[in-house]
């Protein structure tokens, strides 16, 4: 299968995720400017799910420059990370409606570590149907980021019932860390 559809259907719905999210944000009543106040923590909570949106974004878009064909699984793969993506909207608002509560924040890095493991497994699916001497495979090399961002979240989440807040920064150190673009696929297609 060509991998167009697969590309453009994703790109639709983290356009669509990105969306339900800033609608979320509620306008306040008053106009005076200490009426934001009281929505910075939802505000918050946007922002690092739009970085993170773009993040999956960006590295999607990189991940299927090396892609040559799509399958089945593929496609599995793809709409299971997705439907973790699609969750941020709902905890992010509920995170910041809830001032960083520890149930809500702990929910948010909950959603986070299965989009990176479905991450991971949309990856591993490419490289079974791509093989070991595939661009792709000798582009992706050992992936050390993503499995260390998965263990960072599952910290952040034990922390989230201690101190939510730092919980809350943990997530965004990870965010930090993919904020510099992985140039590993480049490098590789352009030799």
């Amino acid at each position: 299968m060509h991998k167009g559809r697969l590309e453009a259907f994703s790109d639709g719905v983290l356009a669509i995720i990105i969306t339900i999210m800033v609608l979320e944000m509620k306008v306040p009543h008053s106009s005076d400017l200490g009426a934001l106040q009281a929505i910075l923590p939802i505000f918050g909570g946007y922002v690092l799910s739009f970085i993170y949106v773009g993040i999956y974004w960006n590295n999607h878009h990189h991940l299927f420059q090396a892609v040559k064909h799509v399958n089945g699984a593929v496609l599995w793969a793809n709409l299971h990370l997705l439907f973790w993506l699609s969750l941020l909207p709902f905890a992010s608002g509920w995170m910041g409606e809830n001032h960083f509560a520890k149930w809500p924040v702990a929910v948010y890095g909950l959603i986070l570590i299965m989009a990176g493991a479905a991450y991971y497994i949309l990856v591993r699916v490419l490289l079974a149907g791509h093989g070991p001497e595939s661009t792709l495979a000798k582009a992706i090399g050992s992936d050390r980021k993503g499995t260390i961002s998965l263990v960072i979240y599952a910290v952040g989440i034990a922390l989230a019932f201690v101190h939510p807040i730092i919980a809350f920064a943990i997530y965004s150190i990870v965010a930090v860390i993919w904020l510099i673009p992985d140039r590993r696929i480049e490098k590789h297609l352009a030799s």
